[in-house]
């Protein structure tokens, strides 16, 4: 069993993924927006954070940068989750730091591996 972060502004989308990681038997702490994901990390240190790119306020983007140059969180891995699927907002994920990005709508069996990936780690 590991800790997940979602930050994630959409309820259905934050249900979708709340309930990928119960059966998986993940706990999950959710942010509805990036500024109160990184004032989550201040207290506790999840395992790995699940991040969406369209964020009210920062951008998940932004955010990813804010983690990966924080000592820290830089090792946590972060995994962007977007309805933004084209190669270069791929790339432009990877560059941020992004340890892995997701497609919208989200394919259970990807989210699943990605996510045990990371937790194995």
């Amino acid at each position: 069993m590991g800790t997940i972060l979602l930050i994630e502004d959409s309820i259905t989308e934050r249900t979708i993924i709340t309930d990928f990681c119960k059966t998986l038997g993940i706990n999950v702490t959710i942010a509805t927006s990036g500024e109160e994901g990184l004032e989550k990390l201040h207290h506790n240190y999840p395992d790995v954070i699940v991040l969406d790119v369209v964020l009210p306020g920062k951008s998940g983007f932004e955010i990813c940068r804010e983690i990966k140059a924080t000592e820290q969180t830089k090792t946590i891995p972060v995994i962007l989750c977007s309805t933004k699927s084209s190669d270069m907002d791929k790339f432009w994920g990877k560059r941020q730091g992004a340890d892995a990005y997701i497609t919208k709508p989200i394919d259970q069996d990807i989210f699943n591996s990605t996510v045990q990936q990371f937790l194995k780690s």
